[in-house]
């Protein structure tokens, strides 16, 4: 890994050039917390969940209702901008989105998944958890075709992105998304245990930078109410294109604060 002066593990995160020409909205924030245990979602958690959730159910949103929220309408236009039918391929947020709002809830998996979903529904832009233990660099670029991606849940089964499509991919050739945030890879799936994360909130409309920093400083408060590590927060768009994250560093007692926020 790269190293800082005093040992820790950093994570240089970029955008490619060619992602913002597409789509010069763009904003991916970005929150990197060096250490946490990741446990079954607790009571707070879950009832983060729990009410973004009933907060869908009482909007009374339909399939085309959804599509129209500013957010994930955004996300529309920018996967056509990069040559992706969004009716087939709906980005993370509107997946989650109209399954909840079709009055089902979400499968509890764990804290940080759990705490992700229930900042995407009340935001309505994608949020994700990567476990970045052993990443050095990850980029936001087009696809050349020639990246391994291997499937959540079916690491056995690898497949190749398409030449041209939006994936998040590190140095050593490998893709950790397809067709942008529509599929996380397997690699950086969040499970049990202690890990490095990356937690990213991404917009893609005119004035999005505001609602992603507020995305993040909710992440971050309830990641301080866990056993989290020191964290650190970045925002990337066409102005900021790379960040460089701490990834490694002492696990902290639940409640503490070692945020860096943007």
């Amino acid at each position: 890994m790269t190293q800082l002066s005093d040992g820790a593990a950093t994570l240089t995160v970029r955008i490619d050039d060619r992602v913002l020409t597409a789509v010069p909205d763009y904003v991916l924030g970005v929150l990197a917390v060096a250490l946490v245990e990741v446990v079954p979602a607790p009571p707070a958690v879950s009832a983060l969940l729990t009410a973004a959730e009933d907060a869908l159910h009482g909007a009374g949103l339909d399939k085309a209702g959804v599509a129209d929220l500013p957010g994930i309408a955004a996300w529309r236009e920018a996967y056509r901008a990069v040559g992706v039918n969004p009716n087939r391929f709906p980005c993370a947020a509107e997946s989650i989105t109209r399954r909840v709002a079709k009055g089902d809830r979400l499968p509890r998996i764990n804290a940080l998944v759990d705490l992700c979903n229930a900042v995407s529904l009340g935001a309505a832009l994608p949020v994700a958890s990567c476990a970045v233990d052993g990443l050095t660099d990850l980029v936001v670029r087009p696809a050349d075709g020639t990246e391994t991606y291997l499937p959540l849940g079916v690491p056995d089964a690898p497949e190749r992105p398409e030449p041209g499509e939006v994936v998040y991919a590190d140095a050593d050739g490998r893709a950790h998304s397809r067709r942008w945030n529509w599929r996380q890879g397997h690699l950086i799936r969040t499970d049990l245990g202690p890990h490095a994360l990356l937690l990213t909130v991404e917009s893609a409309h005119p004035g999005g930078r505001a609602e992603v920093v507020d995305a993040l400083a909710r992440l971050d408060d309830a990641l301080a109410e866990m056993s989290a590590g020191p964290r650190q927060a970045a925002v990337l768009d066409r102005d900021a294109t790379s960040a460089v994250l701490r990834t490694a560093g002492p696990l902290s007692p639940a409640g503490s604060n070692g945020r860096s926020r943007p």
